[in-house]
C-alpha cells in the first residue's frame, strides 16, 4: 500500500511539475508586457529633465527598474552594433584597418565627451518628450558597453578554422546562413562575457549617465543611479547602502535568471572533439526545456519560420550561382557604390574637421600646453593600471575557466564586483591614501583598475573554457609540467581573448579616467593632473573647444598605441594561435 502511495504521489508530481513551468513561464511573459506598457507611459510623457530624487527606500523598486530598463536597452543596442560593426570588419579587407582604428578611437573616448552632443541631439529630436532625456542616457550607457562585445565578435570572426570556412563553401552557404549556423555560434562563449563585462560596465557609469550637468542645464533621471549619487552628495550613508543592496540583489537576479543559462547553454558550442565530463548547470535552462508552452511556441512557429528563411536562401543561393555571368558587372557596381559612398564619408568629415578646426582656434596655447601634459600622466596611469590589472586576472581566470563548479561560485561574485560604483567606494580609499601621504594621483590608478581590470578577467575566464577539452587531455596524458601547460596549451589558448581583453581595458582605463582623476565629494571638488580631470572639467563648465581638443588628443595617443601594439598582436592572434582541427 504504501508503495502504491509512493508511485501515485511520484506520478502527480511528475504530471503537475509541467503545469507549474508553464505558469511561471506565463507570469513571466505577462510580467515583461507589463513592464512594457509601464515605460512606454513614462517615455511619452512630457519632458522633466530635471526630476526630484527621494532617498526613501521605498522608492528604490521603481528606481531600480527604470535604471534595469537603460542598462538592458543599452545592451541589446551594443549587441546588434557589436555583430554587424565586427562582421564588416571582418570580410572587407578596404576598409578592416580604418574601422578597427576608429573602433579604437570610440572606446578610448570618454563618456562625457559624448554627452553635450548626444544629450542636445536628443533633446532637439524630442523637445517635449522624456524619451528624449532617456534615449540620452541610453545612448550614454551604450556607449560605455558596447566596444569590447564589438572587438570580441570581430576577434572571433577572425580566428574562426579554415575547415570550417571551407565547409560552408562547399555546402554553399548563404551569408545569413554562414552568420547563424557558424559565426554566432562560435563567437558565443567570448560574445556572453564580453556582454556581462559590458552590462557590469553599464552599471560602473550608471551614476554619470542619469545625473549629469551640460553647461548651464542639469538633468536627473528617475533611476538607481540618481538616488546613489544623490545619497553620496549628500551624506547620506543609509541611503548609500540601501542603494547598493538593491544593486547587488539586481546583479545577483540577472546572473541566475540570465548569465548563468546562456553559459550552461554555450557550452555546446565548444570547438572540440571531446565532450567535456564537467559542465555548469542553470535550473532556468533546465525551466525553459522542459517548458510545454515554450516547445509548443517553437515547434509551431520558430522551426516552420527558420525552415521556410533557409529553404528561400537556398533557392536564392541556386539561382544566384545560375548567374554567375553577371559577376563582373555587378562587381563594377559595387566598386561604383564604394568610391561614391567613400566620396560621401570624406566629404562630412571634411566639412566636419573644418568646423572643429574653427572650433580649436578658441584654445589658448598655454591650455593646449596643459593639455598634452595631462596627457603624459593619465598615459602613465593607464599603463601601470593594466600592468597590476593583468598581474592577477590571468592566473585567476584561467583557475575560474577550468573550473566549472568554482565559475559557478565566483561568477556573480565577479559581475557584483565589476558593477560595484567604484565611485561609491571611491571616498573610502582616498582617505585611506590620503593618511598614508599619497593623493589623487596614486588613488586615480586604484580607480581605473576597478573599472578595468574586469575587462581583462572575463576574456580571460571565456578564452579558458573556450581551449578544447581534448587538449587538456593530451596535457594531462603526457603528463606535462605546470610551465609546459602553460607555454604549449593555456597561453596560446587564451590569447586572442587575452588581446581583446588587453584591448578594451586600455580603452576602459582612458574612459575611466574622467571620473578617476576628477571627483566630486560633497562640496569639495578633488583633481590631478590628467587628461581626464581637464575633460571632466571642460563638460562641467560647457567648455566645448577644449573638451573637443581633449579629446582629439586622447583619440590621437590610443590610434597611436594601436598601431604599434595592439594591431600587431591581433595578426599575431589570428595566425599563430589560431585553432585549427
Amino acid at each position: 500500500m504504501r508503495q502504491r502511495y509512493t508511485l501515485s504521489r511520484e506520478l502527480v508530481i511528475e504530471r503537475s511539475w509541467p503545469v507549474f513551468l508553464d505558469l511561471l513561464v506565463a507570469a513571466g511573459l505577462l510580467a515583461g508586457f507589463y513592464a512594457i506598457l509601464w515605460i512606454a507611459k513614462f517615455w511619452f510623457s512630457g519632458a522633466i529633465p530635471e526630476v526630484e530624487i527621494y532617498r526613501s527606500p521605498s522608492h528604490l523598486p521603481l528606481y531600480a527598474f527604470y535604471s534595469t530598463v537603460r542598462i538592458f536597452v543599452a545592451y541589446l543596442l551594443s549587441l546588434g552594433f557589436a555583430i554587424g560593426y565586427g562582421y564588416v570588419a571582418a570580410y572587407n579587407p578596404r576598409v578592416e584597418a580604418l574601422m578597427i582604428a576608429t573602433l579604437d578611437i570610440l572606446q578610448s573616448i570618454p563618456v562625457l565627451s559624448f554627452l553635450p552632443g548626444v544629450m542636445l541631439a536628443m533633446m532637439s529630436i524630442f523637445p517635449s518628450r522624456q524619451i528624449g532625456i532617456e534615449l540620452g542616457a541610453i545612448l550614454l550607457i551604450f556607449t560605455g558597453e558596447v566596444w569590447n562585445m564589438a572587438f570580441s565578435f570581430y576577434s572571433s570572426l577572425k580566428s574562426i578554422p579554415r575547415e570550417l570556412h571551407e565547409a560552408c563553401t562547399v555546402n554553399n552557404f548563404s551569408p545569413l546562413q554562414r552568420l547563424f549556423q557558424l559565426e554566432l555560434p562560435y563567437a558565443t562563449i567570448g560574445l556572453i562575457w564580453n556582454s556581462m563585462v559590458s552590462v557590469a560596465s553599464g552599471w560602473f557609469f550608471l551614476m554619470v549617465c542619469e545625473m549629469f550637468p551640460v553647461g548651464s542645464r542639469n538633468f536627473r533621471l528617475p533611476g538607481l543611479g540618481s538616488y546613489l549619487q544623490t545619497a553620496a552628495s549628500s551624506g547620506d550613508n543609509v541611503a548609500m547602502v540601501y542603494g547598493i543592496i538593491t544593486m547587488i540583489a539586481i546583479i545577483v537576479l540577472t546572473d541566475q535568471l540570465l548569465w548563468r543559462p546562456l553559459i550552461a547553454w554555450s557550452d555546446k558550442f565548444k570547438f572540440e572533439n571531446v565532450e567535456s565530463s564537467t559542465r555548469i548547470n542553470s535550473p532556468i535552462l533546465h525551466l525553459i526545456r522542459h517548458s510545454n508552452m515554450l516547445g509548443v511556441i517553437q515547434r509551431n512557429t520558430l522551426v516552420p519560420l527558420g525552415e521556410m528563411v533557409y529553404r528561400g536562401l537556398a533557392h536564392r543561393s541556386e539561382r544566384r550561382y545560375a548567374r554567375n555571368t553577371s559577376k563582373t558587372s555587378s562587381h563594377r557596381s559595387s566598386t561604383a557604390v564604394f568610391a561614391v559612398a567613400s566620396l560621401a564619408i570624406a566629404a562630412v568629415i571634411g566639412i566636419a574637421a573644418f568646423h572643429a578646426i574653427t572650433l580649436l582656434r578658441l584654445v589658448h596655447s598655454h591650455e593646449v600646453v596643459l593639455l598634452f601634459e595631462g596627457a603624459a600622466a593619465t598615459f602613465l596611469r593607464v599603463n601601470v593600471s593594466l600592468l597590476l590589472a593583468t598581474a592577477w586576472t590571468i592566473p585567476v581566470g584561467v583557475m575560474i575557466g577550468f573550473n566549472p563548479r568554482l565559475a559557478s561560485i565566483t561568477q556573480p561574485l565577479a559581475q557584483i564586483a565589476a558593477s560595484f560604483p567604484a565611485t561609491a567606494l571611491f571616498p573610502v580609499i582616498l582617505v585611506a591614501l590620503m593618511k598614508l601621504g599619497m593623493g589623487l594621483g596614486i588613488g586615480s590608478i586604484a580607480l581605473m583598475m576597478l573599472g578595468t581590470q574586469w575587462y581583462i578577467l572575463f576574456n580571460v575566464i571565456a578564452g579558458a573554457m573556450a581551449i578544447p577539452s581534448d587538449l587538456k587531455e593530451v596535457a594531462r596524458l603526457f603528463h606535462f609540467t605546470s610551465l609546459q601547460r602553460w607555454t604549449t596549451v593555456i597561453l596560446p589558448g587564451i590569447f586572442p581573448f587575452l588581446i581583446t581583453g588587453l584591448v578594451t581595458a586600455s580603452g576602459g582605463a582612458w574612459n575611466a579616467s574622467i571620473v578617476a582623476e576628477y571627483f566630486q565629494l560633497k562640496n569639495r571638488t578633488l583633481m590631478t593632473q590628467g587628461l581626464g580631470a581637464q575633460i571632466s572639467a571642460a563638460s562641467n563648465r560647457g567648455d566645448f573647444p577644449t573638451l573637443l581638443l581633449a579629446t582629439i588628443i586622447m583619440a590621437l595617443m590610443v590610434v597611436t598605441i594601436n598601431r604599434l601594439i595592439w594591431r600587431r598582436l591581433y595578426k599575431l592572434a589570428e595566425t599563430k594561435y589560431r585553432l585549427e582541427g
